[in-house]
């Protein structure tokens, strides 16, 4: 993907102590803001530019996820995220983000035979898998394990290959259902459960998980479509710290399978992926909805340590696109489940005063997708410690998509940020004996 053309713009800097004026060119997306292109300007100045977090730089050209938190406005390849949320399934929108188009209702079949067919793994994970302490965390396997898959798939390592990338692609769409409900199962003691590949992507996923030898397994419709929703809303989010750091990796020639694993251990922060575990958290210390007035009011309290989670969001300043998609799909499944869970209660509780109460809607605390979408998976059986596993099933069409179109880029250069250096300049090392 080459770089948009210039605008004709540029902004002028300055150099106050020397006079020197550095142009630099203005480049325009299809929509969003426009961005200074900065690439000349160390060649041109002598400095970089300083941007802890990134938050202010552009690190790609992109055209795969458009955000305008100001509007509430998540778009992927044109398509709002609600309508897709709506009309489409998760395959569907996976095939939108891989090739740039919906697909005719002959490629879709096609697509979807195609990740179908790759939905078990080799035996020998199965082994591999059970090297892990039975207490270690789903996150800790999932590293491991989809790290290991160029161990097994070496047809799909080479990325100059593009049908190496797109069997590389189809794999790691298909199989990372199977190897997190493996992991799943793995911590609950029980046997592994291979894929059905008669039923849907979120459907075999459900089977997966909850079947066991002992009785038969019917998956709920409702559960499976909010299961569904779950994937697709969680798809892709731009240039997030794990989509970042698959590019990064991405951008030095790793193979697609350690780039995906990099993007899991990204995903595996708190202030990332953890987010709705951190919901249950938060909801597990409040205990009781008749604690709700006491705990609004440490939120308030800036001196007190308690923090909100599940409310508000530092991309989305008004409103989370999502939440509004997952809000009647929680709501939903827990109609149809009847949970009589003291904690789900207080959730609902909570969400009743958070769309209400003047503190809320000032601060524009409202619920997000991480707050719905932890209730729906604690409805459905999962225990915390596989939130940021479904997290990444979900995530891995955006990685592998945003890897993909990484890769065609001829602009692409290898990741290598700079730095501001505060240390010691240059000093003669101290013989031992002189210290």
């Amino acid at each position: 993907m080459a770089d948009n053309s210039s605008t004709g713009k540029s902004i002028t800097l300055t150099d106050n102590e020397t006079g020197k004026v550095t142009n630099l060119p203005v480049q325009k997306g299809t929509i969003g803001p426009d961005v200074i292109d900065i690439r000349q300007l160390y060649a041109e100045t002598g400095m970089f530019t300083f941007d802890p977090g990134y938050g202010a730089t552009g690190s790609c050209v992109s055209g795969l996820t458009y955000i305008d938190g100001d509007k509430g406005v998540l778009l992927h390849r044109g398509y709002s995220i609600d309508e897709l949320a709506d009309k489409s399934d998760f395959l569907e929108v996976a095939y939108l983000l891989l090739e740039g188009e919906l697909p005719s209702p002959d490629a879709k079949a096609s697509f979807d035979t195609a990740i179908t067919r790759h939905t078990m793994v080799h035996e020998q994970l199965s082994t591999f898998l059970r090297g892990f302490r039975r207490d270690a965390h789903p996150m800790a396997i999932m590293c491991g394990v989809v790290g290991a898959l160029s161990a097994f798939y070496h047809d799909s390592t080479d990325i100059h290959d593009p049908q190496q990338r797109m069997g590389a692609s189809r794999r790691l769409i298909a199989k990372m259902p199977t190897l997190a409900a493996m992991a799943y199962k793995y911590s609950q003691g029980q046997p592994f459960n291979y894929p059905n590949n008669q039923l849907s992507y979120a459907e075999n996923f459900l089977h997966m998980c909850f079947s066991v030898p002992a009785e038969p397994y019917v998956v709920d419709p409702i559960l499976a479509d909010a299961m569904d929703k779950i994937f697709i809303l969680h798809a892709d989010h731009e240039q997030n710290a794990s989509t970042s750091t698959v590019r990064l990796a991405g951008s030095s020639g790793a193979n697609p399978f350690a780039c995906i694993a990099a993007g899991i251990a990204s995903l595996w922060g708190p202030a990332h992926g953890g987010a709705n575990e951190a919901v249950l958290n938060m909801l597990t210390e409040i205990g009781h909805k008749d604690n709700i007035p006491e705990y609004i009011a440490k939120a308030r309290d800036k001196n007190d340590p308690f923090r909100l989670f599940g409310f508000g969001h530092r991309v989305y300043k008004n409103f989370d696109p999502r939440a509004k998609v997952l809000r009647k799909a929680c709501h939903d499944v827990l109609g149809k489940l009847g949970v009589q869970d003291p904690l789900l209660e207080l959730a609902m509780e909570l969400e009743d005063i958070a769309l209400k109460d003047q503190y809320f809607i000032d601060k524009k605390l409202y619920p997000n997708v991480d707050f719905y979408s932890g209730i729906i998976l604690k409805a459905m059986g999962f225990p915390t410690s596989m939130f940021t596993v479904l997290f990444a099933v979900s995530r891995t069409v955006g990685w592998i998509a945003q890897w993909n179109e990484m890769i065609k880029d001829p602009a692409q250069r290898i990741g290598r940020p700079r730095q501001l250096y505060i240390g010691p300049s240059e000093r003669p090392y101290v013989e031992t004996s002189k210290r």
